[in-house]
């Protein structure tokens, strides 16, 4: 394992989000932010309660996943899109090191990045709404488990993209959507029967149900279900990226 090659990558690209703090922490941080004012105060007037939780609180475990199914695809894609884009994709590829550790060096930055703003999320809804976290480790279970995989699924976006509108293109037109329909803020239990099944379909419910049992000992489905759905889609990725440098997809054409 050459750890040196895995540490530069990891520095260099966790420097560049300290470039960039502007639009890598404090517009999310602020965009998040609104969402409490804007669905906390006014729809939580109206809502005042959902299984014994106050409205506010409740949307906070939907509103951490949000930001860093968004933010985890966005830093990954980019990442390695970037050196497609300039051409030092070739450098490195033929460089001494291999594609495990190319992985892990961009997918462990892009996952850090998100960890990191998750957890400012975290500390910002604090100021909003009182909230308690009854299973600790299995938040910070989640936290990870879902950065780690949805910086693999954003990793397998920037190589498979041709263009800079792609890598927006899966955030924006698939996983933003099934992140508001997947429970972040509502409970799946206020659907009729039959929407329950239907929503029960979306992979996104699952990370939601699970993240929010951590805080509130609430959740749609399962907690097992929920690690297990998880567990599920970051095999998948990582087959899907052996495959990716097995054939040089994109790669080396």
């Amino acid at each position: 394992m050459n750890l040196y090659a895995i540490k530069a990558i990891y520095l260099f690209e966790m420097h560049r989000t300290w470039r960039t703090i502007m639009q890598s922490v404090i517009s999310p941080v602020v965009s998040t932010s609104l969402y409490f004012v804007v669905f906390g105060s006014a729809i939580g007037g109206r809502i005042p309660e959902i299984n014994g939780v106050s409205y506010g609180a409740f949307i906070v475990p939907g509103l951490i996943m949000l930001s860093l199914l968004t933010q985890s695809i966005s830093n990954a894609s980019f990442g390695i899109y970037f050196p497609k884009f300039v051409g030092t994709i070739y450098e490195l590829l033929s460089a001494p090191v291999s594609y495990v550790e190319i992985v892990i060096a961009y997918v462990g930055a892009a996952a850090s990045k998100s960890i990191i703003l998750g957890l400012i999320i975290l500390a910002t809804a604090a100021l909003f709404v009182p909230l308690r976290i009854e299973h600790p480790f299995v938040m910070l279970l989640f936290l990870v488990l879902t950065a780690v995989t949805f910086s693999l699924f954003g990793f397998i976006i920037g190589i498979w993209a041709d263009g800079f509108e792609k890598l927006q293109l899966v955030p924006l037109m698939i996983i933003t959507p099934l992140t508001f329909l997947g429970g972040s803020f509502y409970s799946i239990d206020m659907l009729p029967p039959f929407w329950q099944t239907v929503t029960l379909f979306n992979p996104v419910v699952y990370l939601i149900s699970g993240f929010r049992w951590s805080f509130y000992g609430l959740s749609d489905v399962h907690i097992g279900t929920s690690l297990a759905m998880t567990a599920v889609f970051l095999i998948a990725c990582m087959v899907t990226l052996r495959w990716i440098f097995k054939t040089g997809y994109r790669l080396k054409s």
